[in-house]
């Protein structure tokens, strides 16, 4: 059953990110946005990192749930997570060592579509019955289009397919398969010296893991957002520059193979490279799809985030959401793709060896691989294992309000409180999917297939609303920002 399934998820996932579906639409967008906007990502990028640090940032100076800072940290959040560590091993399991040059290609486009995604995620949004603000691709597609039975059609289908992508894929499942896979190989290397990091860990692991990461997440989206703002805004930053430190401590470590290291990079990722098990359009599809399950430009995810900022300008939140994808791709994805290509640890995968090899890794064991090869006696796959549980936990409580807002645009106050114990239920079942698909880990590129497609479903809704709301977003832009 799970050979179908991965079968059928792997060919969907595909279709909807082939060369001729997502990612030309995905790129284009951002491309046109960038022109639009008259590359807004390069001429306002040092104004919107400084932005963050500013007092009207960490205070607010309007309406909203909480402060823009607070918002930015939901939305990282959101978008640094498991996509970091595992959805970019993944995507060099899959495409080869290049597949991160797409990730950063498609990311300083996206940099323009998450500008545009903040601006009008404040520009359109509503007061919602309960007193919050709700704001997200829904509402600027639902208010903004002159259209309105096409933006009413739009903003449901966001809406719907939002809900979905958050039980099943990106910021749910993926994510607890991740932290708990992660955490239960550990352990059982800890418990049994000299096991192999491709040896299953016993399935009661993934159960007892998978009981106390729902808990957790429960005690924070139960409280709702104001509750998921002020953990974010502690706990974010952290992690980031807990991560960071310990990936440059594996980089400087091999710091004199970083010239071929990069080289190998950039000759992977143009099909200058043979590889065993991947060809050009797996190389950009891998790269581009896992960028945005990692940064999420052109998801509209951060614009329902931007909505609850205590800000009443929206080139402001659209220069603070921007800087989302600068430090989730182009810092941290970087991070991890040189720690697993110095170390070498890209070799021991599908991409270089053939599908068929017998000892393959993929996904978060490739990057614990990478920092085990400079930290002995299991204190690297320790500190991935950390380090996955911080990033997944973040994504899981922000994810969760992304659904949650979702859920409320269809069907209103009273159905947010069972979304959110449903939240946490697939949050359960994406933990414990490991020892349920048997042995292969393989297996575990379903889960990252279902947030592939359940991007790409939310995704067409919200490129859409963006491209017919470009030219207004360009001319307040040049109004306010010169």
């Amino acid at each position: 059953m799970f050979d179908f399934i991965l079968d059928f998820t792997t060919q969907l996932d595909g279709m909807l990110w082939g060369i001729y579906t997502m990612i030309p639409l995905l790129v284009g967008t951002g491309i046109y946005l960038t022109i639009k906007t008259r590359g807004i990502q390069f001429t306002h990028l040092v104004r919107s990192i400084k932005l963050i640090f500013s007092k009207e940032a960490r205070e607010g100076e309007g309406k909203g749930d909480i402060s823009p800072f607070a918002a930015l940290m939901t939305a990282l959040a959101a978008t640094v997570g498991n996509g970091n560590i595992a959805g970019v091993a993944t995507a060099i399991a899959i495409g080869g060592p290049g597949a991160p040059v797409w990730m950063w290609i498609a990311g300083l486009f996206g940099m323009a579509t998450k500008y545009a995604e903040g601006f009008l995620g404040v520009h359109f949004r509503e007061v919602a019955p309960n007193g919050t603000m709700a704001g997200g691709p829904m509402y600027y597609v639902k208010n903004g289009l002159k259209n309105k039975k096409l933006g009413r059609i739009l903003g449901a289908t966001f809406a719907v397919c939002g809900v979905i992508a958050c039980l099943i894929g990106t910021g749910n499942m993926a994510q607890s398969n991740s932290m708990t896979a992660s955490l239960a190989n550990t352990i059982n290397q800890w418990i049994n010296p000299g096991t192999s990091a491709a040896v299953q860990a016993p399935a009661y692991y993934y159960y007892i893991i998978g009981v106390i990461i729902a808990i957790m997440v429960g005690m924070v989206i139960i409280g709702g957002i104001k509750k998921i703002g002020a953990v974010s805004e502690k706990l974010v930053p952290g992690m980031i520059v807990f991560y960071i430190i310990f990936a440059l401590i594996v980089i400087v470590t091999n710091a004199s193979h970083i010239p071929d290291a990069f080289a190998l990079i950039f000759k992977s990722a143009f099909g200058l490279q043979p590889l065993a098990g991947a060809v050009l359009g797996q190389v950009v599809s891998s790269g581009v799809s896992r960028g945005l399950l990692s940064n999420e430009a052109g998801l509209g995810s951060a614009a329902i985030a931007q909505g609850a900022s205590s800000s009443e300008e929206p080139t402001n939140n659209g220069l603070i959401a921007m800087t989302g994808v600068f430090i989730d791709t182009i810092l941290v994805n970087t991070m991890t793709t040189l720690t697993i290509v110095l170390t070498g640890a890209y070799i021991q995968t599908q991409a270089w060896q053939g599908l068929d090899a017998e000892n393959n890794i993929t996904s978060i064991l490739v990057t614990q691989q990478a920092f085990d090869s400079v930290f002995p006696f299991g204190i690297g796959g320790a500190l991935i294992a950390f380090a996955s549980f911080l990033f997944g936990y973040t994504t899981l409580i922000g994810w969760s309000y992304y659904g949650e807002k979702c859920i409320e645009y269809l069907g209103g106050d009273k159905v947010i409180m069972p979304f959110r114990y449903t939240f946490i239920i697939f949050l359960f079942v994406g933990a414990i999917l490991t020892p349920i698909a048997g042995t292969s880990l393989n297996y575990l590129n379903i889960v990252w297939n279902l947030g592939n497609i359940g991007n790409a479903l939310m995704a067409f809704p919200n490129l859409i609303g963006l491209i017919f709301l470009a030219g207004m977003v360009a001319k307040v832009t040049k109004e306010r920002l010169g």
